[in-house]
C-alpha cells in the first residue's frame, strides 16, 4: 500500500441508506495465563473493568476462539514490519514526521494483515460512575521513538487522543458502553512500554483508579526471530453425558497465518495415534459415546511444507454411564451446545432501504435538512458466557449522486433507540451523533455506537433503531444520493 492510500485508509469510514448485515461469532471469554504475542486480528488492548469495587485494565483477546481475557503483563503487542508507511505530503499529518519519512501504523479500521487494537468500556454499567464515564490516560512512553494515537473526522483530518512527543500524561474521557479504535503510530522500530491508567469517580463520590499499568509493544521483528508457535486444545469439559456434542478448538500462541491442522485419537489399549479422517480445521466436533470414554485427542499444526510446526498436549474425554431407566420409559433430550453460541447482527432483507424525504431549507435558510428513520436492526447473542456486546455503524464512502456529485457521509447523524429487548437484557442505546459541524466534528463518517449490552445482560434478542438527521450545506447539488451503512457487532 502506498503512502497516500494508507493515509486515506486511516479513516476508511462506513455509512448509509442501504443496510448491510454483519456477524461476529465469539464464544464466551475465559481467563488465560500463558505469555502470548499478538500480531494480527482484533483485540481490546485496553479493556476497562470494574468488579468487586476495583477498577482494572485487562486485555480482551479476540484473535483466538473462544476469546480470552488476559493480564497486560502476559501480552506483547507486535507491530509487524508490514505496518511501515511513508509520511504523506499532507500538512495535516506533519505531526508524524517529515514528508517521506517512515512510521509504523496500526490503522483505525481493520487490516487483516495487522493487529487491530482498541479500547473498551462495554462491560461497565450505567449509573456506577459520575457522568457515566471513566478517564483514560497515557501516562508514560518508554522506547526508541514517539507514539501517537489519533482518530479522524469525516474529512479525514486527525483528532488527537494521545501524543508522546509534546508531553505526557494525556487523558480522554471515555463513556461507559464504548468500544473504540484509533490509529496507533510509532516513529521508530524497537521495544516500547506504554503506561496507561484509568480513573473514575463513583456516584457516591469515591474515586477509584487502576494505577499505572504497563503494556509492551514491539515494532518490527521480534528479537531472536520470534517465539516458537505453541498449540493447545481448548473446549474439553470435565465430563460429558452420552450423546453430548464435544467441540474442541486448536489455539495457536502466537497466532500465525498457518491454518492446516490434523486431529488424532488414541483410545485405551492402543499404542499409536490414529488420524481422524476429514478433519483439517482448527475446530473438531463429534458426539460423545461410552465407547469413546478415556480416549485422548491431540491436534497438530502443519507448515507450508507440510512439516509439523506444533503439537498440542493430549486432552482426555470422560463420558458418564447413562442412567438406568425403567424398561417402558423413553428419554428425550434437547440441547443447544454452548460452543455453537454466537453474536449475530442482521436486518430483514426485505426491509433494509431507508428513503429520506426530500431535503428542505431549515428555518434559518442556511442548511438543507431531512429527517428519517433507520430500519430495524436485530442483535441476537446466544453465547453462554454473557460477555456483553456493542453494535456500531459506520459509513465507508461519501453519498454518491448524479454526474459524479457527492457529499460527505458526516452530514448524516442519528439518535439511537432500543425498540425491543428480551427479559433480563440490559440493552442501552448509543449516544446521539449530530451531523458534521466545522470545528466540532460529528456524523456517521466515524464509527458510532447504535446500542450495547453490558457483561451479564446481553444474551437474547434485541431490536435497535435510530432517528436519522441529514443536514447539508446549501451549495450541495440537487439530485438523489445514496450510501451504505455497515453494521458490526463485537
Amino acid at each position: 500500500m502506498n503512502a497516500t492510500s494508507r493515509v486515506r485508509g486511516f479513516a476508511a469510514l462506513m455509512a448509509g441508506a442501504v443496510v448491510v448485515a454483519g456477524m461476529v461469532s465469539a464464544p464466551t471469554a475465559a481467563s488465560a495465563a500463558e505469555k502470548v504475542v499478538l500480531s494480527k486480528g482484533h483485540t481490546d488492548a485496553i479493556d476497562v473493568r470494574y468488579e468487586g469495587g476495583a477498577l482494572s485494565l485487562e486485555v480482551h483477546d479476540d484473535t483466538v476462539s473462544p476469546s480470552v481475557t488476559r493480564d497486560p503483563a502476559d501480552v506483547t503487542f507486535q507491530v509487524l514490519p508490514e505496518a511501515a508507511m511513508a509520511v504523506p505530503a499532507d500538512p495535516r499529518f506533519a505531526f508524524l514526521g517529515p514528508v517521506g519519512s517512515q512510521v509504523w501504523l496500526l490503522p483505525l479500521t481493520q487490516d487483516p494483515d495487522l493487529l487491530w487494537p482498541g479500547w473498551n468500556t462495554t462491560t461497565l454499567n450505567s449509573g456506577v460512575f459520575e457522568g457515566n464515564k471513566v478517564r483514560l490516560s497515557l501516562v508514560d512512553v518508554r522506547g526508541p521513538g514517539d507514539v501517537t494515537l489519533f482518530t479522524q473526522d469525516a474529512f479525514g483530518g486527525p483528532i488527537m487522543k494521545f501524543r508522546s512527543d509534546d508531553g505526557l500524561p494525556d487523558a480522554i474521557d471515555v463513556p461507559v458502553h464504548t468500544h473504540a479504535h484509533s490509529n496507533w503510530a510509532f516513529s521508530a522500530q524497537g521495544d516500547y512500554t506504554l503506561t496507561f491508567q484509568a480513573d473514575a469517580t463513583l456516584t457516591g463520590g469515591t474515586t477509584v483508579s487502576t494505577g499505572r499499568v504497563d503494556y509492551s509493544f514491539v515494532v518490527g521483528e521480534l528479537s531472536g526471530g520470534g517465539p516458537e508457535v505453541g498449540l493447545a486444545v481448548n473446549g474439553m469439559a470435565d465430563e460429558y453425558q452420552p450423546n453430548d456434542t464435544v467441540t474442541l478448538n486448536a489455539v495457536q500462541t502466537p497466532q500465525t497465518e498457518l491454518d492446516h491442522y490434523h486431529w488424532f485419537i488414541r483410545c485405551p489399549g492402543a499404542d499409536d495415534w490414529t488420524i481422524i479422517a476429514g478433519e483439517a480445521g482448527a475446530s473438531y466436533s463429534f458426539t460423545a459415546t461410552r465407547q469413546l470414554n478415556a480416549c485422548e485427542y491431540v491436534a497438530k499444526l502443519y507448515g507450508d511444507g507440510h512439516e509439523v510446526v506444533a503439537t498440542s498436549d493430549p486432552v482426555t474425554l470422560w463420558v458418564a454411564f447413562p442412567p438406568e431407566e425403567p424398561g417402558a420409559s423413553q428419554t428425550i433430550t434437547a440441547s443447544i451446545a454452548e460452543a455453537q453460541g454466537a453474536l449475530v447482527i442482521s436486518v430483514n432483507p426485505g426491509d433494509r432501504a431507508v428513503l429520506l424525504p426530500p431535503a428542505q431549507l431549515n428555518a434559518a435558510g442556511d442548511r438543507w435538512e431531512s429527517n428519517g428513520e433507520l430500519r430495524p436492526v436485530t442483535v441476537t447473542d446466544t453465547r453462554a458466557g454473557r460477555p456483553g456486546w456493542s453494535a456500531s455503524g459506520q459509513i465507508p464512502a461519501d453519498f454518491a449522486g448524479p454526474d459524479g456529485a457527492t457529499f460527505s457521509a458526516g452530514y448524516l447523524g442519528w439518535t439511537p433507540r432500543v425498540l425491543a429487548q428480551a427479559d433480563g437484557q440490559g440493552v442501552v442505546p448509543g449516544p446521539v451523533v449530530a451531523p458534521y459541524v466545522v470545528g466540532a466534528g460529528g456524523g456517521l463518517g466515524n464509527s458510532a455506537v447504535l446500542g450495547s449490552a453490558p457483561h451479564g445482560a446481553g444474551r437474547g434478542t434485541a431490536q435497535l433503531g435510530a432517528d436519522l438527521r441529514l443536514s447539508l450545506p446549501t451549495e450541495t447539488a440537487a439530485g438523489t444520493y445514496t450510501a451504505t451503512l455497515t453494521l458490526t457487532a463485537i
